[in-house]
């Protein structure tokens, strides 16, 4: 496959440190140019990684005739607006997720997907553990799942932060909130029919510091999550059925280049001394991701709507957790 010519908009660490060198691993992607609002920031970054070209503005990158796929790592609520402008100028977008601060706002990004592919960049649908555990639901292997949970931390108060930035989509559920989000409509296949939050707020920061929620997918299948930008590193998901339990240790940040294991238990013990480890073999999400990406814009002539549309069911329980923050009971998700 002849690769995409990939730009990227900003310097985000995320990007530096995790996404762009995975990509510049892969045959399928040429990572061409990176940009900044400075054009210092633009050419230290493309020194340190060796992308050819640094451009000391977003317009001046999307208007390179070369640049085929955009990868948009701007602080949340940039997203949309940069997207709808790549879009304009024909580059397909893979957006670090949320796409949109709100189901609402991602609904604007449907005409531009008819025209170009646009995807938010969940890197953990692309990673072995996930596809696998994906199989052992559908072959049974816990009998009907009947609840996820999840729990994913680190601490993290420095106010110059954008993660701790409530007006531009800082927070925990925002940021990590999400990762539960998807993990729960993965497990199930389906999406939520109402949802109730429990937030609770840097009372400096004004960002959500903790958030949990119990999501009701209808049928006796629930979810619940707690989420903190201010506690001990750690994450994990449990996946309980009416006969096992799946564990994923590492569920979000699998090691780059490592071999994740995954674990079952067949429900015969209470204290889980009967649990079976499998070991997957060794990937970068990351890299995947932009693989499955790239092939996406060879492959497939004629964008759709679909990677979209997930990305707004993702936005509307999102949107259902604050309302939920702001009622104090039970809000439908839609």
């Amino acid at each position: 496959m002849k690769p995409v010519v990939w730009g990227v908009l900003s310097t985000a660490k995320i990007g530096m440190e995790k996404v762009l060198p995975a990509m510049l691993s892969s045959p399928l992607v040429e990572l061409r140019a990176i940009a900044s609002r400075s054009t210092p920031s633009a050419q230290a970054a493309a020194k340190t990684l060796g992308i050819p070209v640094a451009y000391g503005s977003y317009e001046a990158l999307l208007a390179d005739p070369e640049i085929e796929a955009i990868y948009n790592p701007l602080p949340n609520h940039l997203h949309v607006p940069l997207t709808l402008q790549a879009a304009a100028a024909g580059k397909h977008v893979l957006c670090e997720k949320p796409v949109a601060m709100t189901a609402a706002e991602a609904m604007t990004l449907r005409e531009a997907a008819t025209q170009v592919h646009i995807e938010e960049a969940f890197m953990v649908r692309h990673h072995p553990q996930w596809q696998r555990v994906r199989e052992w639901l559908r072959a049974g292997r816990i009998g009907t799942p009947r609840t996820v949970q999840t729990f994913f931390s680190y601490f993290n108060d420095d106010p110059g932060n954008i993660r701790n930035m409530p007006g531009i989509g800082g927070g925990a559920l925002y940021d990590i909130g999400c990762y539960a989000v998807l993990s729960a409509r993965h497990v199930f296949e389906a999406e939520p029919q109402r949802a109730v939050s429990l937030i609770d707020r840097d009372p400096v920061l004004g960002t959500d510091r903790t958030s949990s929620a119990l999501l009701d997918f209808g049928g006796g299948r629930q979810a619940t999550f707690t989420v903190s930008t201010q506690s001990c590193k750690f994450q994990r998901v449990q996946i309980v059925g009416t006969q096992g339990r799946i564990e994923i240790a590492i569920p979000f940040n699998a090691p780059q280049g490592g071999a994740m294991r995954i674990s079952l238990d067949d429900g015969g013990a209470v204290d889980g001394s009967q649990i079976a480890h499998e070991t997957l073999p060794q990937a970068d999400q990351y890299r995947l991701q932009a693989e499955a990406f790239s092939r996406k814009v060879r492959e497939q002539a004629q964008p759709t709507t679909e990677s979209l549309d997930d990305a707004i069911a993702q936005a509307r329980v999102i949107d259902a957790l604050w309302q939920s923050e702001r009622s104090n009971r039970w809000e439908p998700v839609a």
